[in-house]
């Protein structure tokens, strides 16, 4: 079914959707914004990695129509917990891929990390909306990505505040008119911080955010920066914008998501309460919009708005982001892989907080700019990544 022909659907009837990710941070509020007006949607599958017990639950309350989970060892959990109700269960990394192959209007890509790319590929084939919270599909694979898109006539639908923001900020379609975009950082809790306090930084500090409340994974990228580094090309794969219009200001209260500079001189931005179901909503029924119980924007009560330059001393991700952004190729693939292995072995507390990024940097120096051309050349670069950034990892933490 088509974008255009599911639209016209969704007019009349319940929209089909789809949830890969369902218990990750951005599922379950995802699964809480579908909880709140169950007769506008019908759920077909939803995808989980390990939490089988949540998984079966989402899928009981929902009625969706099957439930996959990714971790096989928790097949025998879910087969138990949906026996006698009807809901289709499979396990493995297949599974997910057919999951998402199942017809439905919308689908969240929500899938952190490298894991997400076959099945976020599969959901943009069917040629419906994507919700797309996977960034790393689009840093990893773009050309591929954007190349599905066009081919099957999909619609990516940008779920991080930041890209949302943009993405309505640019409503009115004159992109060609627009100068540059400025995305948003919250600085994380290390904006203010000495070097000699990020390297002695516990695990503990490093995922106390003073803003969001995400996942670990994304909280350690936004204590780096690295988060808004991986959004910086995201954005040039969703906007077609060059690096040089893609600017990056931090910004501690998280009012301001995103601006969009045009050239008549007009800055249009985006502002909300720092919660992701703002953004989830604005995906899951565009083009119209749902109520969310999110807390309501009470500027008088902010008072302030601030905004710097952020520091590419004391923050050098941003800057290994933009030059993989400019090399092209395979590297946007190294610098991810490399960044997912050396962020879980810091969460195993195997190193520091500043070896993430020096892990990262020396990985891209070792492997260089190789070409991609197809979704094997991006898994098989991933893998050399991970694999170079392990053995890093290893002898720091030797």
């Amino acid at each position: 079914m088509s974008a255009a022909t599911s639209l016209a659907k969704a007019a009349s009837a319940p929209r089909t959707i789809s949830v890969l990710g369902s218990t990750g941070s951005i599922g379950t509020q995802t699964i809480d914004l579908l909880m709140a007006d169950p007769g506008r949607f019908a759920v077909k599958a939803l995808v989980a990695g390990k939490k089988a017990d949540l998984l079966a639950e989402q899928a009981i309350t929902l009625r969706a129509e099957c439930a996959v989970i990714a971790d096989e060892a928790g097949y025998p959990a879910l087969r138990d917990a949906l026996s006698g109700t009807g809901i289709k269960v499979a396990a493995g990394a297949q599974a997910v891929v057919e999951a998402a192959a199942i017809p439905a209007d919308w689908t969240m890509a929500a899938i952190t990390g490298a894991a997400g790319l076959a099945p976020t590929l599969e959901a943009i084939k069917r040629g419906a909306y994507v919700g797309l919270a996977n960034k790393e599909a689009l840093v990893c694979a773009g050309d591929v990505m954007l190349r599905a898109v066009k081919a099957a006539g999909a619609t990516l639908l940008p779920v991080d505040s930041e890209h949302n923001a943009i993405f309505q900020s640019m409503a009115d379609g004159n992109r060609g008119a627009v100068e540059k975009i400025v995305l948003t950082a919250s600085g994380g809790p290390f904006r203010t911080a000495t070097m000699e306090e990020m390297r002695a930084a516990t695990l503990e500090k490093a995922l106390r955010h003073p803003t969001w409340t995400m996942g670990a994974k994304i909280t350690i990228d936004s204590a780096t920066m690295m988060n808004k580094g991986l959004e910086v090309i995201e954005a040039a794969r969703l906007f077609g914008l060059s690096d040089t219009q893609i600017a990056v200001l931090v910004h501690p209260q998280s009012v301001i998501h995103g601006m969009v500079h045009y050239a008549d001189g007009s800055v249009l931005a985006q502002l909300g309460s720092p919660d992701m179901r703002i953004p989830i909503a604005h995906c899951l029924a565009w083009p119209q919009r749902i109520p969310t119980s999110s807390r309501r924007l009470d500027l008088a009560q902010v008072a302030k708005l601030e905004f710097f330059e952020p520091d590419d001393i004391r923050f050098p991700a941003l800057r290994l982001a933009r030059e993989a952004l400019q090399a092209g190729g395979g590297t946007p693939t190294i610098l991810n892989a490399a960044n997912e292995i050396a962020v879980d072995a810091f969460l195993q507390r195997r190193i520091g907080f500043l070896d993430i990024v020096a892990t990262v940097d020396r990985v891209l120096q070792q492997l260089g700019t190789p070409p991609v051309a197809s979704l094997d050349d991006v898994v098989r670069l991933d893998e050399a990544g991970r694999q170079a950034a392990r053995q890093f990892v290893g002898a720091i933490a030797a």
